[in-house]
């Protein structure tokens, strides 16, 4: 699955306003939300705060993907912010996060979940990739570096 088939520029947040992980949160789903995506705002906020009680979703490298499965969703959903300051997420290298990717999976479907989460950690380990990504200063030129690495 690719990530530029989920992603158009609507879902793409250029400047994410959240200093820590439970606006974040908010600030993401509101993205679904104003994107007719989901309407439960409050059900996938839950849903994310649940999956990062098990372990943090900040892989490290300025990197968060909060994900969670969502009964709502009828597809694989997928929306990406930009932090120009950073985010304080307690992630696993102990970092701030400036790259989110959010992500809701039917839970019926937990390939399809897997999948994009495996797409995401395969770009982000490319060199520069991140930086580049940070550097954007629309969401056509994100979505262009996305389908130039899939």
């Amino acid at each position: 699955m690719k990530i530029s088939e989920l992603l158009k520029p609507s879902l793409i947040k250029l400047d994410l306003q959240s200093l820590d992980k439970d606006d974040l949160f908010e600030e993401m789903v509101q993205v679904f939300v104003d994107n007719q995506l989901i309407d439960d705002a409050s059900e996938a906020v839950a849903v994310l705060k649940a999956r990062e009680k098990k372990m943090s979703t900040g892989v490290g490298n300025g990197v968060g993907i909060p994900h969670g499965k969502l009964p709502e969703a009828k597809n694989s959903l997928l929306a990406l912010g930009i932090s120009r300051d950073g985010i304080d997420y307690d992630a696993l290298d102990g970092g701030l996060v400036y790259i989110v990717i959010t992500i809701f999976a039917r839970p019926d479907n937990p390939g399809q979940h897997v999948e994009l989460l495996a797409e995401i950690s395969r770009l982000f380990a490319i060199p520069g990739f991140a930086e580049r990504i940070r550097a954007a200063k629309t969401a056509k030129e994100i979505l262009d570096l996305i389908e130039s690495e899939e």
